[in-house]
């Protein structure tokens, strides 16, 4: 490991004293950072106690990440892989381009969205499809607002939620039932299986239940990683754990649509579906855990956390209860986006008072 922290040393020095290669020591500066340290310490106290940092948490997500990820590549094919791949690549140019633009350092934020975004679509989108989702949501949904950092949405939630809208057909009508035993999706390429409803949608159409041992260890269709549930709260755990997420957003969230389905389905027996069905079905889980704690849209305050996360369960009950969309978690948590710096705001305000102006 000391001599690839030595050569990419090395790389990065000869690329920086090279006007035409100058770019690639922003590139591996980042892969050494994330694999090593950030190479920058405190010359006088208080020290640095450890090498966390930025980039070192956005690794950390997609560690967690990468069991829901190989599980699809295993239920629908190498065909997932490729999905991942075009994320990267394609979202990557685009990342890339805007920061040479405004002649910027690469951020690591593209670590998580560009495998974020995938897993969220349906196993058989189209690869070019994939593309331009992940283009927009780069665009859209954080470059025009600044970059990393400055976005107000979650970028991978507005690609999504674009593609819905554009091609609603391709995103919603057709969902591959999962292949398992053996190797199952890793013995071929693309998926050729029979189309189903997801559970939500079949609910929704027939009210019929799933079984929820199914639901939760993954053999149902779905986004790509969204098929188990039990690996997605794993890795949630594992993130909750290392303090990379903060507990109370994915508790109030998890724990708010328990109880208003709960209450729900005592008044609206019909159209609610029952509470341990709610957390499981979707992508209530995978939104819960690595989407709805995105650390830049979503508040910063722990009061604004509790909040934030009830009015997510409210708005993804109500959501998949009384409108035409069967799943509500993405729209749940690009709505709340927009009122987390309200909740913020709030919550300082009745903690210190009202902000006195001054006069012009």
């Amino acid at each position: 490991m000391n001599k690839l922290e030595r050569l990419l040393s090395e790389i990065s020095s000869y690329t920086e004293d090279h006007p035409y290669l100058r770019y690639i020591t922003e590139v591996i500066d980042t892969i050494r950072s994330i694999v090593f340290e950030p190479g920058v310490s405190a010359e006088e106290s208080p020290f640095l106690r450890d090498y966390i940092e930025i980039k070192r948490y956005m690794f950390a997500v997609v560690v967690a990440v990468a069991p829901a990820a190989l599980a699809s590549i295993y239920f629908y094919g190498w065909r997932a892989l490729a999905m991942i791949v075009v994320s990267y690549v394609a979202g990557g140019i685009a990342e890339v381009g805007f920061t040479l633009i405004r002649k910027e350092e690469i951020t690591e934020g593209f670590l998580v969205t560009g495998i974020l975004f995938p897993l969220i679509l349906p196993p058989n989108t189209p690869l070019w499809m994939v593309a331009v989702g992940i283009i927009i949501g780069v665009i859209l949904g954080k470059e025009v607002f600044g970059g990393t950092g400055y976005n107000i949405f979650n970028p991978a939630l507005v690609g999504r939620v674009f593609l819905t809208i554009t091609f609603p057909v391709a995103m919603s009508s057709e969902w591959l039932i999962p292949l398992t035993g053996g190797w199952a999706g890793f013995n071929q390429f693309s998926v050729d299986t029979v189309t189903s409803a997801t559970p939500l949608g079949v609910f929704a159409n027939a009210g019929t239940l799933a079984p929820l041992r199914e639901l939760f260890l993954g053999n149902i269709p779905g986004c790509l990683g969204e098929s188990s549930a039990l690996l997605v709260l794993a890795g949630g755990i594992f993130l909750m754990l290392a303090r990379i997420i903060d507990w109370r957003v994915p508790v109030s969230y998890l724990g708010s649509v328990f109880l208003f389905s709960a209450l729900g389905m005592y008044l609206w027996p019909n159209q609610v579906a029952p509470p341990l069905f709610q957390l499981l079905a979707g992508g209530l889980m995978f939104g819960a855990m690595y989407m709805a704690t995105d650390p830049v849209s979503s508040p910063t305050t722990k009061e604004a956390k509790w909040v934030y996360g009830v009015f997510l369960g409210v708005m993804t009950v109500s959501i998949r209860a009384f409108s035409g969309y069967p799943e509500g978690v993405m729209f749940s948590i690009l709505l709340m986006n927009m009122f987390a710096p309200l909740f913020d705001e709030m919550v300082m305000t009745l903690r210190y008072g009202p902000i006195e102006k001054p006069y012009k």
